[in-house]
């Protein structure tokens, strides 16, 4: 087997709330290939959001190491982190995070300024927007959107500067059945079209099911790990 995208190594993580130590991750250890679509699924509590701020680079472990793509979290700055989720990662969470004053097109577009792409490859805009059905929704604010429209904006967002990896916590949290299942089977498209892989926080099983494989959490462990081929486009 090839060596792999991202390596987790023995993660540990305790927060500390006044005097009281909550075990958030105790010793979790797994790897994801290039081009996998990962889902982790646990129920709250399990260390699934603690995960994902780890490999995310968002914090830091109290021991442990995660190896994303070559590059070693423990042995960069804060600056060098910043810039290599810049470079490397697209983030998709619960809360869509879009700002009101601005409509779908620049609230995609504000990515690439961020990274300093200016408007990036139009070709790619334009073929990402299509993927994601936003073509004729680009003209329109965060208020003018189903929710489901504004998570495939928040979608795009994180798509369109290219990432290796795609990040998405809950992303279906504040969504109906239908377009959770929209949302995902975009998610998985993605994958697939453009061959990011892609690890998704869940605590929904059924949301679980879009990837490869599924990795189960509990009390801040790996409980499981299972192959799951019978995903279903839907």
């Amino acid at each position: 087997m090839s060596q792999a995208f991202i390596e987790a190594d023995n993660l540990r993580k305790t927060y500390h709330i006044g005097k009281i130590e909550v075990e958030a991750l105790r010793g979790v250890s797994f790897s994801v290939q290039r081009g996998e679509f990962v889902t982790v699924v646990g129920p709250s509590g399990s260390g699934k959001s603690t995960l994902f701020y780890l490999l995310g680079g968002l914090t830091r472990a109290d021991s442990g190491s995660v190896i994303l793509d070559g590059d070693d979290f423990a042995k960069l700055s804060d600056a060098e982190r910043t810039n290599m989720r810049k470079r490397k990662i697209g983030f998709v969470f619960q809360k869509f995070n879009l700002l009101p004053t601005l409509d779908a097109r620049s609230n995609i577009q504000i990515a690439q300024e961020i990274s300093g792409d200016g408007h990036g490859d139009p070709s790619f805009f334009n073929r990402i927007t299509e993927l994601l059905g936003l073509t004729k929704r680009l003209k329109h604010r965060p208020a003018e959107l189903s929710g489901g429209e504004q998570q495939r904006v928040a979608l795009a967002r994180a798509l369109i500067n290219k990432p290796v990896v795609v990040l998405a916590d809950e992303p279906t949290g504040n969504l109906d059945s239908k377009n959770s299942d929209a949302v995902l089977s975009m998610l998985r498209q993605s994958n697939q079209e453009l061959g990011q892989t892609v690890l998704m926080i869940t605590h929904n099983p059924e949301a679980a099911r879009y990837g490869d494989r599924i990795i189960h959490m509990r009390d801040g462990q790996i409980v499981r790990a299972e192959q799951d081929p019978q995903w279903r486009e839907q």
